[in-house]
């Protein structure tokens, strides 16, 4: 087993481990710990509310959770000799469920905190949880499904420069101005309440909770980019903006289908990731890799052979309105119609929106030219169920 570099306490909460990590992206979080290019290590990794979601059937915690705490990420690393200018370099060998926390949670959000993909037709918080039996899931609140695990790490990626961090919060900020009323809100903004900033303490603390950007989204250092198949096997290829490149990680997922769509949308999870890296020198202008990650697929992956496709153009499921090419709209339109499916099998409207979040669906901008719809597919994979599903004359 590759050494441990960074440790979980799962009864504290981060900013009470021995050494925290942090929930923020700025530069100036310190490094917890560093490591040579070409070293392998293992990090411990926290759910990605840093434990506010409890195994029981009562969703209420889904309901208030508290979403200035997420996401909890373990690090920065500080990976010695890597530069701005350089790619690093990360290859994830094996990640798993941490011992003792072997099961995880889904969870529908409520429009007033956080919503979802389908928010307009499920604003009411819920929650399911699953079990784990080796690479197989199976849940109390979902009954008749299971499936093999594709454990990813939800989010991981690199510290921005200060002048990215600038352009981060300059742009999120025009946008929110554009509807500041909107809920759930268009970004979510630097808020120093509940900030983790690692070991910094005092002024400094201060100064960066107000500049540091939520960890949301995905941007151009990787960070939350929810991607199923960045799994054991995989390589990652991060452009470096800051000294020593500040790896973070967290967010760990057990499975989850493409999207996420009800935004606590895989099965989330306590876990472990062992990590290589490496540095390319001057690699960001090498290989032109300088707005965002580039990654290799790793071999490790559920392999099915029959799938149940579902598509979805872009018009308006309730007005009839033509919009242009828009895969928003045709991929809500393939969940939906994937949904109604569901239902006339026996599954409630909200368990069907948690399959599509937890299983391995396949989702697909199939059309994009042909316009004026785009057309967005959604395939899932009939062996996940007890029986037949399939459509029969």
């Amino acid at each position: 087993m590759p050494e441990v570099l960074f440790h979980i306490d799962l009864s504290k909460p981060m900013e009470e481990q021995d050494v925290p990590g942090h929930n923020r992206w700025h530069p100036d979080i310190p490094a917890a710990v560093s490591v040579k290019a070409g070293s392998e290590f293992r990090i411990e990794c926290k759910d990605w509310t840093d434990g506010q979601i409890q195994n029981n059937d009562d969703p209420t915690d889904i309901r208030d959770v508290d979403l200035t705490r997420v996401h909890v990420l373990s690090g920065p690393v500080h990976i010695e000799g890597a530069e701005p200018g350089d790619l690093l370099v990360v290859d994830i060998l094996d990640i798993g469920a941490l011992p003792g926390a072997e099961w995880g949670y889904n969870g529908i959000f409520a429009r007033e905190n956080g919503g979802g993909f389908l928010v307009d037709y499920f604003p009411e918080a819920g929650k399911s949880i699953w079990d784990f039996h080796g690479i197989y899931t199976t849940s109390r609140h979902v009954p008749g499904v299971r499936f093999p695990g594709l454990i990813h790490p939800g989010l991981i990626g690199v510290a921005p420069s200060h002048e990215l961090l600038d352009a981060w919060n300059a742009r999120e900020r025009e946008l929110v101005k554009s509807n500041p009323g909107r809920i759930p809100p268009l970004a979510n903004l630097p808020e120093p309440r509940s900030a983790v900033l690692g070991s910094l303490r005092g002024a400094q603390f201060d100064r960066v909770a107000a500049e540091a950007a939520r960890t949301v989204p995905p941007r151009e250092n990787g960070g939350n980019c929810d991607i199923k198949n960045l799994s054991k096997g995989s390589r990652i290829y991060f452009p470096v903006f800051v000294p020593g490149a500040k790896l973070s990680v967290g967010d760990i997922h057990f499975s989850q289908g493409d999207g996420e769509i009800t935004f606590c949308g895989a099965i989330e999870m306590s876990g472990w990731i062992d990590l290589h890296v490496d540095v390319i020198k001057g690699g960001m202008a090498k290989y032109g890799i300088t707005d965002n990650p580039v990654f290799r697929p790793g071999p490790v992956e559920p392999r099915f052979s029959e799938y149940l496709v579902f598509e979805g153009i872009s018009v308006e499921e309730t007005t009839g309105t033509q919009h242009y090419l828009d895969a928003n709209v045709a991929y809500r339109r393939a969940c939906l119609n994937a949904i109604a499916y569901l239902q006339v099998l026996g599954y409630t409207a909200e368990q069907g929106y948690m399959i599509l979040g937890t299983a391995p669906v396949e989702g697909r901008i199939s059309g994009i030219v042909d316009v004026p719809n785009a057309c967005c597919t959604l395939a899932i994979p009939t062996a996940i169920f007890d029986r037949d599903v399939l459509p029969h004359a």
